[in-house]
């Protein structure tokens, strides 16, 4: 994404909610870009006793980070239900499997339909992403890989996104990580980063890079991506003889976990529109300040995007922003999840804000 609008999209989609155990706020916008490429899920009652939260920051188009907000929390839940795997091996498993679901016919479909259904719109609303609806979980297992038709040989896709998750179940904290957006805690005011921001001149990286016969250039893969690890990207990902975890570019997730305790205050998910220009621990201060004056957690956010929005075209603050703020209400140990108060956020649900 090189363009530039004349003047920045500073419309928002924001969203608020929560349960008994956290509330979030979250918003996104345009901002100096030609189109919105960037996607996003919230969801704090993926079942019972699990919230999930996302962001997904797309390059090359829109069509694979609305893909994985509409079908990577849904693989979770179908990975744990299939089988005996724990919650972090379901969630690793579920960013690899992304990349499969995009081939065939299937994928061929899915991704053409996601990336034109935005272009018939304007504004904000290309972000748009298919909102869950029951039972949609159920399809997703069976037959993805078997419906034919003229693109059942697609690749996939040559485009591709980043994907940043976390996953709260009781008082645990599960953060996983393709790219270069970023999950920060504040613990007691200070932040720490949950996850490693994946660029192709770090040392582990570019060793895997250059084994699966790729090159670094100027920071970039191959001399074009700027980031080492991603959804999608499949021209990258063609090595026949290695594992999608070796290939130059790879969709496999970092996972941290923690344990949640009373000095957790927040997280913070947000893409590289907001990291490019703010640090982790400035984002942190910036949402301590504002926090307890707004009713809304998606004030704080609209704040910050606008905070880092630039005032002309060219260099930071001209990406497109997305962030997402999770407060935790009190330990998570110590409160039984309620179904009482049930709010899941998509990019289909969002208000605009203008």
């Amino acid at each position: 994404m090189g363009a530039y609008l004349s003047t920045p999209k500073t419309d928002k989609l924001s969203a608020d909610g929560g349960n008994d155990r956290l509330r979030f706020g979250l918003s996104s916008m345009q901002g100096w870009r030609t189109s919105m490429e960037d996607s996003h899920a919230a969801l704090p009652n993926l079942d019972d006793c699990t919230s999930f939260f996302g962001v997904y920051d797309g390059h090359g188009g829109k069509a694979v980070s609305k893909f994985c907000a509409r079908h990577l929390h849904k693989q979770v839940l179908i990975n744990e239900a299939s089988s005996s795997d724990d919650l972090s091996t379901s969630v690793h498993k579920a960013f690899l499997r992304m990349d499969e679901m995009m081939k065939g016919q299937r994928g061929w479909r899915e991704l053409t339909e996601l990336g034109d259904k935005g272009n018939k719109f304007t504004g904000m609303l290309e972000g748009i992403i298919r909102s869950p609806k029951g039972g949609d979980s159920d399809n997703l297992g069976d037959g993805w890989d078997t419906e034919e038709g003229s693109n059942s040989n697609f690749s996939g896709p040559t485009s591709g996104s980043t994907a940043c998750v976390a996953v709260i179940r009781n008082d645990q904290l599960i953060v996983a990580n393709a790219g270069d957006s970023r999950c920060v805690i504040s613990q007691k005011g200070q932040a720490y980063n949950l996850s490693t921001d994946h660029k192709p001149d770090l040392q582990g990286e570019k060793e895997r890079i250059l084994s699966a016969g790729g090159f670094v250039v100027a920071g970039r893969v191959n001399g074009s991506l700027n980031l080492s690890r991603a959804m999608g990207d499949m021209e990258l990902k063609q090595n026949k003889l290695l594992p999608a975890e070796r290939q130059i570019v790879t969709a496999e997730p970092e996972l941290k976990t923690v344990k949640l305790s009373e000095d957790d205050e927040f997280i913070v998910l947000a893409c590289d529109g907001i990291w490019d220009c703010m640090s982790s621990q400035e984002v942190v201060d910036f949402v301590h300040k504002h926090i307890n004056t707004e009713d809304k957690l998606s004030r704080v956010c609209e704040k910050l995007l606008d905070r880092c929005l630039a005032p002309t075209s060219g260099g930071e603050g001209c990406d497109n922003m997305t962030v997402i703020v999770v407060q935790f209400k009190k330990p998570a140990s110590s409160v039984a999840t309620s179904s009482a108060e049930q709010s899941t956020a998509t990019s289909e649900e969002m208000r605009p804000k203008i």
